[in-house]
């Protein structure tokens, strides 16, 4: 029978290594399923928290000093631990005055927009569209009718699909993606390739694992009608040149749609500068509400486009056997839409811009470069995507693996006896992972309000981890009871 020690050190498993007999293989949980052997390298057996080890403190001007104390859910702990939270590719964490805006407006003013002339309705309708100026500002559009308000990127990538792919592309036509797109960017133009005969083709990786820029331009030709690519890789961290594929896919008459959701809340984003026709990103990974994001799109396109969906607000006129449709941005806004959330969006932007994304940008840099080195200390990890060295950007994220241990058996560990939250799996990049010769990876992804300090505790949370995973000591003193 086991000793009440044992079954306690048992909830510190993995859910992947509580199934299974020791010693030997076993089947690694989630995000692949791959089989993992643990090494005879010598472990320590960790069933608590370890304090990690002190350093200098930063200085109070420290870009995440300064800003920690408006992100309240930053201030717990688990178990004892201080809560790390590196999994902002997945999502952000709100500033308390995004709150306080989404709480103000169901309190005090909630009402539906542009259909009412009392009081509450002409508020809510003038903060609903001074949060699309703010957008449009923020990204620099010519025009904030450029900007349509959807529930999310990948809504907003579907729009085009279906709004401007079905009208515009038939059997035989060309869409250029590369392999280190997420599922969003990808899935919707299987759908129009389904059901117009075009041709999906994929850029693969360099040697640096970035996507091949000049693979990409020798696809280019007359039956290219779309480039859809990601400014800034979830997974890799590296930054495409926009510019650059623009402007070859113009000598061919192409449209190109950016993928902006790692870009837009960590750098400044300026869509007349870039030149594509159509660039999406998410309000949740920019410190605003779930539920909304915008699709920037250029006007005389937006304008030639059908709806996306029928109903309320984006008509003209509706007549028995047909309709008329509203001009952009209303066309493309059916129904009542996310009123607070886009509220939320502009107070965040506000927020945001209360820094400066440039002083954003420069401080993630610094602190994503310290997170890539730091990981380099640790045995046996293996980071995708180029080197800060290798890149003039590299994302403030890493993805990795550890040799002989599964990624997700590493987050769990990491969140039940450090309380670190990091991402496990494919993160929606299933066609990257497989060109990497991966199922899964670990990822840490960090925004301004992280410090040094806390990669730190990350670095020295994994490694305890590992020894943890890799102790053939916990396994013989396990299967002894």
């Amino acid at each position: 029978m086991a000793t009440a020690a044992a079954v306690a050190s048992l909830r510190y498993f993995p859910s992947s290594v509580r199934n299974c007999s020791y010693p030997g293989a076993i089947s690694g949980g989630g995000g692949g399923g791959a089989v993992v052997t643990f090494s005879p390298r010598r472990g320590r057996c960790a069933t608590a928290a370890v304090a990690a080890p002190s350093r200098e403190a930063e200085p109070a001007s420290s870009l995440g000093d300064l800003t920690r104390v408006d992100f309240p859910i930053l201030d717990q702990e688990f178990d004892g631990n201080k809560l790390v939270y590196f999994d902002n590719g997945a999502t952000s964490q709100k500033p308390s005055h995004v709150m306080k805006a989404l709480d103000d407006y169901y309190r005090f003013y909630n009402s539906n927009v542009h259909r009412g002339i009392h009081a509450l309705s002409a508020k809510a309708t003038d903060a609903y569209e001074s949060a699309r100026r703010k957008v449009a500002n923020f990204v620099n559009a010519a025009d904030s009718r450029e900007i349509i308000f959807t529930r999310n990127a990948t809504e907003a990538i579907n729009l085009v699909a279906y709004s401007w792919g079905l009208s515009n592309l038939k059997e035989g036509d060309e869409i250029i993606l590369t392999v280190a797109e997420h599922h969003s960017a990808i899935v919707p133009w299987q759908f129009v390739s389904q059901k117009t005969g075009a041709v999906l083709k994929y850029v693969g990786l360099t040697k640096e694992e970035v996507p091949d820029i000049e693979q990409l331009k020798g696809l280019l030709s007359s039956k290219t009608k779309i480039v859809v690519v990601h400014h800034v890789s979830n997974v890799l961290g590296s930054m495409l040149p926009i510019e650059e594929v623009v402007s070859c896919a113009n000598k061919v008459g192409a449209k190109v749609l950016v993928d902006a959701c790692q870009s837009v809340p960590h750098m400044p984003v300026d869509v007349q500068k870039l030149g594509a026709d159509f660039l999406v990103a998410s309000s949740h990974k920019m410190c605003g509400p779930t539920g909304v994001g915008f699709l920037h799109g250029k006007f005389e396109i937006l304008s030639s486009m059908e709806p996306f969906l029928g109903g309320g607000e984006m008509i003209a006129d509706v007549l028995e056997d047909k309709s008329t449709y509203a001009e952009p941005p209303s066309r493309f806004e059916a129904g009542t839409p996310a009123i607070g959330e886009a509220i939320g969006l502009g107070v965040a932007i506000d927020y945001l811009s209360h820094f400066g994304m440039q002083r954003i940008h420069e401080y993630e840099k610094e602190l994503g470069s310290y997170l890539y080195e730091s990981l380099l200390s640790v045995p046996n990890v293996r980071i995708y995507g180029p080197a800060p060295s290798q890149s003039d950007h590299r994302a403030p994220l890493c993805s990795f693996n550890v040799e002989n241990v599964h990624p997700t058996d590493i987050a769990e560990i990491l969140d039940l006896q450090h309380g670190i939250a990091i991402r496990s799996g494919h993160h929606c990049a299933q066609i990257l992972h497989r060109t990497l010769g991966i199922n899964a990876s670990a990822r840490a992804s960090l925004h301004f309000y992280n410090t040094k300090e806390e990669v730190d505790v990350f670095i020295h949370g994994l490694k305890a981890t590992i020894d943890f995973l890799t102790s053939q000591h916990l396994f013989s003193s396990v299967s002894k009871h």
